[in-house]
């Protein structure tokens, strides 16, 4: 197993690590707010949510040497968010994460799912992570327009690094952001001693509140939310890495973290999309059978900054979100370009490939379900009724 390790593993592992966490932390502080945790409770959850995808990753990678990632639940934190404040307070809410947890682990235990997503075609699933990929490859265009004097040392430092050292691209803008907050960035006089005071959270124990308002009004949709925003796109992305990953294991297991977290005021943890393409791509690693190890050092990431997530969180706040968002998107072209080719390659496809792209890409929101799920529907349909003509036809 160490024979597998190797440095671009190690950079992309701890990147993907830094861009999960950052990149998302904010709505999931807006889920846990809008339940009406106190902020001792959100730090709390976003501990427990870092130690449970850590571990899960670790695990999980070593066990099937896969590069399988674990997030936490950003789709399910925004539907928090837009819900809102729980009848019987966040005691409530933590009764609706467990809830959303168990049913998490009754769909591992089905296996019809998971033969349904192996069954995915793989035209539709690239062009599925291709949609989900662009709205954050725009980021770094989008971060120039916004403050040019911001963004673009950020862009051009990339630009410049990639060309000669593409294993370090990503850590080198992500170090021009940091310069770019210390030197662009009004910081008020008491930061680094707000920062110091909130370095370390602690778990809080949430006595759960079982309600059937709560298990319908916010279990479900959760539950719903996580398995067709994160966790079957998870697993199609490793197949289109050419993994087979068991589904209804990971299910599974990120059910039974998600009530552990879920009682300490975390969301429910999935299958990650977005940093699962990082970790499965040839940047970790051009053998892909030594990529597992982008994940495991991914979760020992995640463990990490869970552990610094106080004073992570004072500090990352001082920039405008869209800086982070343009160092994730550097991070995530190779692997777009990569998608959009493999997802337009087969000119009987392409069609449905390209609906499953535009429907992905456009941020649909039906009945709660983000885009990525109606993507793959739309996309199949498309793709089941040009079969059928051309078998009328011929």
């Amino acid at each position: 197993m160490l024979k597998d390790f190797s440095v671009s593993a190690l950079m992309m592992g701890l990147l993907t690590a830094f861009v999960g966490f950052i990149s998302s932390f904010a709505v999931i502080m807006q889920g846990l707010q809008a339940m009406g945790a106190n902020p001792a409770e959100i730090a709390s959850g976003l501990l427990a949510q870092s130690i449970s995808m850590g571990v899960l990753a670790i695990v999980f990678s070593c066990f099937y040497r896969m590069p399988i990632s674990i997030a936490w639940s950003t789709p399910g934190a925004a539907l928090l968010a837009g819900i809102g404040t729980a009848g019987g307070g966040f005691a409530e809410a933590v009764g609706a994460f467990v809830i959303c947890g168990a049913l998490i682990i009754l769909s591992g235990l089905f296996q019809p799912l998971g033969r349904a997503i192996r069954l995915i075609p793989a035209p539709l699933a690239n062009a599925m992570l291709a949609g989900i990929l662009l709205s954050l490859c725009l980021a770094p265009v989008k971060a120039v327009a916004f403050n040019a004097a911001l963004g673009l040392p950020i862009v051009l430092t990339w630009m410049v690094v990639v060309s000669r050292w593409r294993l370090w691209a990503v850590p080198a803008s992500l170090a021009a952001m940091v310069l770019v907050l210390v030197l662009g960035v009004d910081v008020p006089a008491d930061t680094m001693g707000r920062i110091g005071a909130a370095i370390h959270p602690d778990l809080t124990f949430v006595t759960p509140v079982f309600t059937w308002h709560a298990a319908i009004s916010i279990a479900v949709p959760l539950f719903i939310v996580t398995m067709a925003s994160q966790n079957i796109p998870g697993i199609a992305i490793l197949k289109v890495h050419h993994y087979e990953p068991p589904p209804g294991v990971l299910f599974a297991g990120t059910g039974a973290f998600s009530i552990f977290g879920g009682l300490f005021g975390g969301v429910p943890v999935n299958m990650a999309a977005i940093t699962a393409a990082m970790c499965a791509s040839e940047d970790s690693n051009p053998d892909p059978a030594r990529r597992y190890w982008a994940a495991i050092m991914g979760g020992v990431g995640y463990i990490a900054l869970g552990l610094l997530a106080g004073g992570i969180i004072a500090f990352v706040s001082l920039a405008p979100p869209i800086l982070l968002q343009a160092v994730a998107g550097l991070g995530l072209i190779g692997a777009f370009s990569n998608a959009a080719f493999a997802a337009y390659r087969e000119p009987e496809t392409r069609e449905a490939a390209a609906i499953t792209f535009l429907v992905t890409a456009s941020g649909l929101s039906f009945a709660g379900i983000s885009g990525a799920f109606w993507g793959l529907v739309a996309g199949g349909a498309v793709m089941a009724f040009n079969r059928a003509m051309r078998v009328r036809q011929g």
